[in-house]
């Protein structure tokens, strides 16, 4: 069953004021309608007891066809019907036509028609074969008989007829004016709602997720009194309550960031001196237990994971406080290449295929963190899929922006992971992970700083493959 399209206020409310309008106009067409019929039909009934039964008692009279005692069509109108009823039998019926009478021909519908009539002398109206529909009134003669006297009920009907012609176009032009009015008038009274309708499409569309928000001043349409009123007032204070958790928010971001900064950089004196000492014991020419050897090349190696750890963190803490990127023509297609060899050299055993354009693609932006963002891309790929996986790096570009791809036919990330994988210290396989020295921070940086160059990336993945694909302006 096919849906019906929703409609919108304002259509609905000016359909409801045509339709009550036209309900209304019938109910006032209807009424007069009858009530017009009604009148001339007792106008009808008053002209048939005053004049009609001189017509109908001229029948009693036997009529040849030579005599001259022909019925009384004085004052008769035209098509004056009149029938003379014995014993129930219609022995008689005749029509006034041009002031002079004739016999009528009757068929047996009519003749049943007429002998059921009561001569009670009310009016009553019945159908003739040859003459149509008429009203007639049967009285009781001199002679036990029935006179039944009849005129047309044509001119009624074509008055009312005429009557409701009239208020079809009456009504007809007074609907069409209605609902040109009614929608001018419904989209007026509708402004101060199409207000508060922008306001709120206006605050859906701010970036509420991150970054520092400028909220858009309060509505004016706040009288109380009125139902669009009462939802400007509403919204007001919803934003007000939105405006301040956002500027709440933004200062605790604010104190993170910069907690962040700070203890990256206060951490990296000291583990570059743990690293030194760790590495100045090791190269000691005395003797050393192997159980001191190991703890101490332990301790160089978390010392160097450590120094990552920091330098990510530091790195993401300068990205999210907005520090200005270098912005400099970059050969991205150079990157690759040796973003590539460096994954060849760290992983052998995977295969490493390009798929990159004849001519070098270039763009504008900071070298080192482009190269730093593929390198993280591409050891994502090798960390998360078994030795013999196939990658492959993709490169294109348009007139505007440069599309890169990175496909691997691995296990894929889990479908509840692919909304957070861009998300610090996110991690599909925490103990292959932390065995290969990752931070959880790779995608991250990779996000924020294709982010800061005013690109976009993402993820599909199923079981088998995997792609991140970015776009960056040229």
């Amino acid at each position: 069953m096919r849906r019906v399209p929703p409609r919108t206020l304002r259509g609905q409310l000016t359909a409801g004021l045509v339709i009550l309008l036209a309900l209304a106009c019938i109910a006032v067409g209807v009424t007069t309608a009858l009530a017009l019929r009604g009148f001339l039909l007792g106008r009808l009934d008053e002209q048939l007891t005053a004049s009609g039964g001189r017509f109908s008692a001229s029948l009693e009279h036997e009529v040849e066809p030579d005599a001259d005692n022909r019925p009384d069509t004085r004052g008769q109108a035209d098509s004056t019907f009149g029938a003379r009823l014995l014993n129930g039998t219609v022995t008689q019926a005749a029509v006034v036509d041009d002031t002079a009478d004739r016999s009528l021909p009757l068929t047996a519908d009519d003749r049943r028609s007429l002998a059921d009539i009561p001569s009670d002398g009310h009016g009553r109206s019945i159908h003739l074969s040859a003459l149509g529909a008429y009203r007639v009134v049967a009285v009781r003669g001199d002679d036990q008989d029935v006179l039944i006297t009849g005129l047309p009920l044509h001119p009624v009907e074509a008055t009312v007829h005429r009557l409701e012609a009239v208020e079809a176009a009456l009504f007809g032009a007074a609907l069409v004016i209605t609902g040109i009015a009614g929608a001018l008038w419904v989209r007026i009274s509708l402004r101060p709602l199409r207000r508060v309708t922008a306001r709120a499409a206006e605050v859906a569309g701010l970036p509420l997720a991150s970054g520092e928000i400028a909220m858009p001043g309060p509505l004016a349409d706040t009288d109380a009194r009125t139902e669009v009123g009462q939802v400007g007032d509403a919204l007001n204070h919803m934003l007000g309550h939105v405006e301040d958790a956002l500027t709440r928010r933004q200062a605790s971001e604010e104190r993170l960031r910069h907690f962040a900064a700070d203890a990256s950089h206060e951490l990296r004196t000291p583990v570059a001196n743990i690293r030194g000492h760790a590495e100045l014991a090791l190269r000691h020419h005395g003797p050393v237990p192997g159980e001191v050897r190991h703890a101490l090349v332990r301790i160089d190696g978390e010392s160097q994971r450590m120094t990552r750890l920091v330098d990510d963190l530091l790195l993401l803490a300068r990205l999210d406080a907005g520090r200005p990127l270098e912005h400099q023509p970059v050969d991205l297609t150079l990157l690759i290449l040796n973003a590539t060899d460096g994954a060849r050299a760290a992983g052998p055993a995977h295969r490493w295929l390009l798929d990159l354009p004849e001519e070098p693609v270039t763009v504008t932006g900071d070298a080192h963190r482009l190269q730093q963002a593929i390198g993280n891309l591409l050891a994502n790929a090798r960390t998360h899929t078994p030795p013999g996986s196939e990658v492959t790096i993709r490169l294109t570009s348009d007139e505007t922006h440069v599309s890169l791809s990175v496909s691997d036919n691995g296990p894929g990330i889990p479908e509840d992971l692919q909304q957070e994988v861009f998300g610090r210290f996110v991690r599909a396989d925490h103990a292959r992970s932390r065995s290969t020295g990752s931070t959880g921070l790779g995608l991250a940086i990779v996000h924020a700083v294709i982010t800061a160059h005013g690109g976009t990336i993402t993820v599909t993945s199923s079981p088998g493959h995997t792609t991140f694909h970015l776009e960056l302006p040229h």
